[in-house]
């Protein structure tokens, strides 16, 4: 967790809750509000954590039986665990909090302070 100017997080809390839905609206848009960048940073991880697995699960896919029932099992329980991160970091956001997101919250893409 890192340490926020809570003014600063109130004026960057609506980009910062954009940073989990689409990240390059505050990507672009965030400024130098250290709050928006620094969940933007969580957004990304997130968004690229998913498309990795999507691409891992797509060739386990192709791997017959086996592969067909591990990528069914990936791509069922993933979008869950995703939304519920998701949820997670909107919700570190409404309590002005820049908590890291669970296992990928320690990866840092962009630089917030």
């Amino acid at each position: 967790m890192i340490d926020i100017d809570k003014q600063e997080a109130e004026e960057g809390k609506i980009m910062a809750v954009f940073a989990y839905i689409i990240f390059l609206i505050p990507l672009l848009a965030a400024g130098d509000n250290q709050f928006a960048r620094y969940h933007t940073n969580q957004g990304l991880v997130l968004f690229l954590a998913w498309l990795i697995l999507t691409f891992v699960g797509g060739i386990i896919g192709l791997v017959p039986i086996i592969g067909w029932i591990l990528s069914t099992i990936l791509f069922s329980a993933a979008p869950l665990a995703f939304l519920g991160l998701a949820i997670y970091g909107i919700l570190n956001v409404v309590q002005l909090e820049a908590k890291p997101l669970p296992l990928i919250g320690g990866i840092t893409l962009i630089k917030s302070y």
